[in-house]
């Protein structure tokens, strides 16, 4: 009993940081993916049924505007946009944070996922490093006779 408490306690542990280790490589992954793909039209048609209330159309404007050094600049705002044209609503910013979010919880999902396929294999890597390291200083423990 008390081994079987170790290992499932072990296996957490070695999963947990397999889950470590993947997420701190995907989530800034999936965030840069979306980063790259906010302005597509694949994101306006997904993030419309969440933003947009019902009976309108999402579409991107953009217009030019100066940055905070007064630089010119391009900026974009997602408009809901009902039959006649008339716009009902305007988001400026949240629709990139959401899908740069998405994006995000993506790559945490995956690194989930990876982190079961992955923690058995990295728990018999460990224990193999273990056992080397333990058998050679058992060898070195031993004095002549």
């Amino acid at each position: 009993m008390k081994s079987t408490k170790a290992g499932a306690v072990s296996g957490c542990v070695v999963w947990f940081i397999v889950f470590g280790l993947l997420g701190t490589c995907l989530v800034p992954a999936g965030m840069m993916i979306g980063g790259f793909t906010w302005m597509t039209d694949f994101a306006l048609q997904t993030l419309e049924p969440l933003i947009c209330p019902e009976g309108t159309t999402a579409k991107f404007r953009t217009y030019a505007t100066t940055s905070t050094d007064n630089q010119p600049s391009t900026a974009y705002v997602m408009q809901c946009v009902d039959e006649s044209g008339n716009v009902v609503k305007e988001d400026p910013l949240a629709f990139a944070f959401i899908w740069v979010g998405i994006f995000a919880g993506v790559g945490l999902l995956v690194s989930a996922v990876l982190a079961f396929a992955l923690a058995a294999p990295a728990g018999v890597l460990v224990s193999r490093i273990a056992g080397r390291r333990q058998s050679g200083m058992m060898a070195e423990n031993i004095e002549p006779r």
